[in-house]
């Protein structure tokens, strides 16, 4: 399988958008909205192209994954940090258990980085956000601005010490509520 990890384009919309509906197609906990997210967030401030990337099967010239990191703040009373947030990563359910998301993620956290970003939240799975140095945002005081089980919300951070001061709550952007 060679697979490639490369910058969305506005000529891949149609595509991402099915392998996100198929990716949370059986997803426990999934609205099966994470599709019109995407295509709101594209459309907001908070979005960043150079952080919404695809997995490609090259020998079908076929998207099969799809990541999006895309801005948000932490406020403390009338104190901001920016920050971003893992929402959603998709990947085909045929490719699944091949390391393409891990490839989506460390691709996104490295572009991240080298963009000036120091942060990135994400609400997901315990057991499979650590391996990326992600821990529980409580470390640092960091909050969602909803209910959720500690363990399942997480940050890391991209600059050392880039969440020392950042205590908190998540302020998604309104697109994420629509």
């Amino acid at each position: 399988m060679n697979i490639i990890i490369k910058q969305e384009t506005a000529a891949d919309y149609e595509d991402v958008e099915q392998v996100i509906k198929a990716a949370f197609a059986n997803a426990e906990h999934s609205d099966k909205n994470e599709h019109k997210l995407v295509a709101r967030l594209r459309d907001s401030d908070e979005y960043i192209s150079e952080l919404s990337l695809v997995a490609v099967d090259k020998d079908r010239n076929h998207i099969v994954g799809h990541i999006l990191l895309s801005k948000i703040k932490i406020i403390h009373d009338n104190y901001a940090v920016e920050s971003l947030a893992l929402a959603p990563i998709a990947v085909l359910p045929e490719y699944q258990h091949k390391g393409i998301g891990k490839r989506l993620i460390s691709e996104a956290l490295k572009k991240a980085t080298a963009i000036g970003f120091k942060s990135v939240v994400v609400l997901g799975h315990p057991d499979y956000y650590p391996k990326f140095g992600f821990e529980k945002a409580s470390k640092w005081g960091i909050k969602a601005p909803f209910e959720v089980p500690d363990e399942a919300f997480m940050a890391v951070e991209l600059k050392e010490g880039a969440l020392k001061n950042a205590s908190g709550v998540v302020e998604y952007p309104s697109v994420f509520f629509e």
